[in-house]
């Protein structure tokens, strides 16, 4: 293809209409994944609920003609419906982002382009697993997702997939569960967990379709935390920018793990100058037990 500390999983339970009010506005109490899977907190509310007004969203209107040009350059089409959840997504950004670092971009252009097309680049990689495999829905890990790229664009445009969230933050799950309920997405889940941890469980190990990261770590680093997650047969999407060198750094690292080189699609962001590389990794044996290895050790002494 060229197309150029330990897991602790909330009770599933309905939520009150009331409840679903307060995580809509970003209530800090008791989030909940939209399937009842999020993690849950029994601590106090940390600050005043951060509300997302009409006028917020009204403002956040002004990327739907950076997502409608971007969407087109990269073939990937998107429905009014799906725009005007992007518009909610940003505005829950913007003002969230006034209480917690999420983002250093929070600009139109950059939120629609740097974020969202940014993360719809892997629609094309997803669709041919889809082919391959003869259905839709697949699963699909974010591993540090951050405030949620790629792992929500990709929900909002594939409705189908399956997508869990994982993140070592436990006020960004928060923010991604607030989003999750404002978007009314189905099959989604946050997780609170390191990376290496969940890795290490039954539930989560070798689970998955497709991994995947936008993570700034190096690529050696980024294979020993998401490999593990992929399924014999799956297929680990790592997202980078120029990466001809990190791809010989980490060949050592992909046949430990299990992996192998299937593909690799390099192009320029729409609307930008900046290079990216979608590296597509198959797993083609399980990873050995060790790995991955903890104490930050995947950061500290990548496998090279």
């Amino acid at each position: 293809m060229d197309r150029s500390k330990k897991i602790k999983p909330g009770e599933g339970r309905k939520l009150s209409s009331e409840e679903k009010k307060r995580l809509r506005n970003g209530n800090m109490g008791e989030p909940a994944g939209k399937n009842g899977q999020g993690s849950v907190s029994a601590e106090p509310p940390k600050h005043e609920p951060i509300i997302t007004s009409e006028e917020d969203i009204s403002r956040a209107g002004e990327i739907s003609p950076f997502l409608t040009s971007g969407s087109r350059d990269i073939s990937v089409p998107l429905s009014a419906e799906s725009i005007k959840a992007f518009q909610i997504y940003a505005a829950m950004l913007r003002k969230w982002n006034e209480k917690m670092n999420l983002t250093n971009i929070v600009d139109d252009q950059g939120i629609a382009i740097r974020h969202f097309i940014d993360s719809l680049t892997l629609v094309a990689h997803i669709e041919d697993e889809e082919r391959k495999l003869g259905r839709k829905d697949l699963t699909l890990i974010d591993v540090g997702t951050g405030a949620g790229f790629p792992g929500i664009p990709l929900k909002v445009s594939m409705p189908e997939l399956q997508v869990t969230l994982l993140d070592s933050l436990k006020k960004r799950v928060t923010f991604l569960d607030a989003v999750c309920e404002a978007l009314h997405l189905q099959g989604i889940t946050a997780i609170h967990s390191r990376a290496e941890e969940a890795a290490k469980t039954k539930q989560y190990r070798e689970k998955f379709d497709i991994a995947t990261a936008r993570a700034v770590a190096s690529l050696p680093t980024l294979c020993e935390y998401c490999l593990p997650y992929v399924k014999v047969g799956g297929i680990f999407l790592a997202m980078k920018g120029h990466a001809e060198e990190e791809i010989e750094q980490a060949s050592k690292a992909i046949v430990t793990l299990g992996g192998t080189i299937e593909d690799m699609h390099q192009f320029v962001l729409p609307g930008t100058d900046m290079q990216r590389t979608i590296l597509v990794i198959r797993k083609i044996r399980p990873t050995p037990a060790r790995y991955p290895r903890g104490q930050g050790k995947p950061d500290k002494e990548p496998i090279l």
